[in-house]
């Protein structure tokens, strides 16, 4: 504003005059078919501090991250699977790929902090069928046998012979829940991001052998 409102006016919203600035805001209303100016005044420290979006910040911080989709250690592309035998499905979580990843984003005198971590995985198995953990999964050993995933797992019914490329054709998404701060501002917020890896698997039957 120029001129600046007198010392001990509400405007300096408690700061003593010449401590930051008041600036004019002049925010055009959505709610009136005239467009009607709402005029209001607002003390700052920096000039561009007013003008900030912490969440726009937030999402630079996100985009910073590269994150990508899961990496998918089970089904292997390579491997054939069988009907009725359980499939345990697991990734290989990274920083990219299933957090935590932490990075921030300033502008205008205003520094965010995000984080960003898989809340849950969600599988279509290309057989109508869509599976959702809340972890990676349990990496298999041979050790368990035949028995089912204890907490990410899958069980085909039918072979692929049919499907596009004799495979079913799969899709592994990530929700990522990211928590956002503004440094040294108290203010708050969450955002959500979603990352998709594809995969096939083979699925034949088992063939039973007679003496």
């Amino acid at each position: 504003m120029n001129p600046q409102p007198p010392a001990g006016s509400a405007a300096w919203e408690g700061h003593q005059a010449g401590d930051g600035a008041v600036y004019r805001k002049e925010c055009r209303s959505t709610q009136s078919v005239d467009g009607y100016f709402v005029i209001t005044t607002e003390w700052s420290a920096d000039p561009a501090a007013a003008t900030v979006d912490p969440v726009v910040l937030a999402q630079q911080a996100v985009d910073s991250m590269l994150l990508t989709g899961p990496a998918i250690a089970s089904p292997r592309a390579e491997g054939t699977y069988s009907v009725g035998v359980p499939m345990w499905l697991w990734v290989t979580p990274g920083p990219t790929t299933w957090g935590p990843n932490t990075a921030s984003a300033s502008a205008g005198g205003i520094t965010v902090t995000a984080t960003a971590t898989v809340s849950s995985i969600s599988w279509r198995m290309g057989d109508g069928s869509t599976v959702t953990c809340t972890g990676p999964g349990t990496a298999y050993s041979a050790a368990r046998g035949m028995s089912p995933s204890p907490d990410c797992g899958h069980v085909y019914r039918t072979p692929s012979a049919h499907q596009p490329a004799n495979k079913y054709q799969g899709t592994a998404t990530t929700t990522w829940t990211v928590n956002w701060a503004v440094i040294g501002g108290g203010q708050t917020g969450q955002l959500t991001e979603v990352r998709q890896s594809p995969f096939t698997v083979s699925v034949g039957e088992l063939q039973v052998v007679g003496q």
